[in-house]
């Protein structure tokens, strides 16, 4: 556990009490805070009061409150911001979250180390998790302690005591950057961005304004940016001080990236690492079994670059990323039979997700719909080309259909029947692919219990 420090005999309010509230209790008990905790599920306050905190409404509290801090699914601003949040921005109590006191408490406790531990975090729309996960393998491959944390394992506050030399590897969601008072990570990744969560942001820039908070308030020693969108090249070209300012590492799958600067990019399968001018380092990833697709060698470049920031070396980056097994529900190989491969990637919630799990295969039978998000499905039109037919699940099967641009498609419901459609229809050669290009909740609790439906349905036919 990291304690909370700096706030000793303060009185803090917590609101929202699963794994990051409850977390962050625990971390300002231990500091020496007053936890006073809420939630408006009756059984989380049950399970707090049985750790001793006291659970009160908070509205109540607000003029014993130091501080608020609030769990990540609790909108704070768009579309309405929560009642206790309400009453705090009204009262002038600061607002902050997990993330927030971790930054904050790091901070205050530097002289105890001879080697200072590194933060890595690492936010955007698409690929986060893997390139977390990444970057924490390709440590622990090279022999460097390292703990991975945030929006991705265990919550920030739960990990263990740094020790010389370590590294903590953070993914954030925007939801976690947009809140967070204290930012000031080492390195800091953006990988993409894509149109989500436009309801809790207000909007388009409102979501890029949340991811840029990371960069900007927590000025990192080093920016590792992808500048395959407008945003991702606004972000760098604000972060350098010219073009060969090398704390901005710029990383591309597609492009050839050029000039003085520090790059590292991805085309044709083979990773290259450019600096000064010169290249330095180049990979093979087509036989990089864990990273499959375009998408997947964009996650590779970044999390090399993070790697190569904090000191790893080619080689020993190389050898990792051949160990790396990926993640599950992300371009997941569940398995195979009779020369058709099965593979989960239901963690593709939205469009632009989808669309790089389409051009990752050429030949797919796949699996998607459920709850669409804003903005319709016609950005998939130019990974369709690889789609032999569609078999559609959720609630909204029908509509999702016929919103699908060129495309042959079997209204299925549920995965149970789509997964046996498609396998029956498969021939040699074919992927069976779940990437949904929608939310989960029509149907699912998550994305997870999606993917482990669509595992367990293919499990049947292996």
């Amino acid at each position: 556990m990291i304690p909370v420090l700096g706030l000793t005999g303060a009185k803090v309010g917590v609101l929202g009490l699963g794994r990051s509230g409850l977390s962050a209790a625990r971390a300002l008990r231990e500091g020496g805070a007053v936890p006073i905790v809420w939630d408006d599920n009756a059984s989380a306050r049950e399970r707090a009061e049985a750790e001793g905190f006291e659970a009160r409404d908070l509205r109540k509290a607000m003029d014993e409150l130091t501080r608020l801090v609030v769990s990540p699914g609790i909108p704070h601003l768009y579309p309405t911001p929560n009642p206790v949040i309400a009453a705090a921005l009204r009262a002038g109590v600061p607002v902050d979250n997990d993330i927030g006191l971790f930054f904050q408490s790091l901070g205050q406790g530097w002289d105890a180390f001879d080697v200072t531990p590194k933060v890595i975090t690492v936010t955007g729309s698409n690929g986060k998790s893997t390139t977390s996960a990444l970057i924490h393998h390709l440590l622990e491959s090279a022999g460097r302690d390292s703990q991975l944390a945030g929006n991705i394992g265990r919550g920030v506050l739960d990990i263990d005591e740094l020790i010389n030399g370590s590294v903590v590897v953070l993914e954030l969601s925007s939801y976690q950057t947009e809140l967070a008072r204290s930012l000031t990570p080492d390195v800091a990744v953006f990988t993409n961005l894509s149109p989500d969560h436009l309801d809790r942001h207000g909007g388009h820039g409102g979501y890029f304004a949340a991811k840029r908070r990371l960069f900007a308030e927590g000025g990192p020693d080093r920016a590792i940016i992808g500048v395959d969108e407008d945003e991702g090249l606004f972000l760098a070209n604000q972060l350098a001080e010219g073009p060969g300012d090398d704390r901005v590492i710029r990383v591309s799958s597609g492009s050839k990236l050029t000039g003085p600067g520090w790059q590292v990019f991805a085309r044709k399968g083979f990773l290259s690492e450019w600096r000064k001018g010169r290249q330095v380092a180049s990979i093979d990833l087509r036989e990089v079994t864990g990273l499959p697709g375009a998408h997947n060698h964009q996650n590779a470049c970044a999390a090399y670059a993070a790697c190569r920031a904090v000191g790893l070396a080619p080689r020993q980056i190389e050898q990792g990323l051949h160990s790396f097994a990926g993640l599950p529900h992300r371009s997941q190989v569940v398995g195979e039979k009779d020369g058709v491969r099965f593979v989960n990637d239901s963690k593709a919630t939205n469009v632009d997700a989808a669309l790089k799990a389409l051009q990752a295969f050429p030949k797919i039978r796949w699996v998607c719909g459920g709850l669409m998000k804003e903005g319709g499905l016609e950005a998939l039109e130019p990974g369709c080309a690889n789609v032999v037919k569609a078999y559609v699940i959720g609630c909204e099967a029908e509509g999702f259909a016929l919103q699908l641009p060129g495309v042959e498609a079997e209204i299925c419901t549920s995965m149970e029947r789509a997964v046996a459609e498609a396998a029956k229809d498969a021939q040699p050669g074919e992927v069976v692919l779940l990437a949904p290009a929608a939310a989960s909740f029509d149907q699912y609790d998550n994305f997870e219990k999606r993917g482990d439906d669509f595992v367990a349905q293919v499990e049947k036919l292996l």
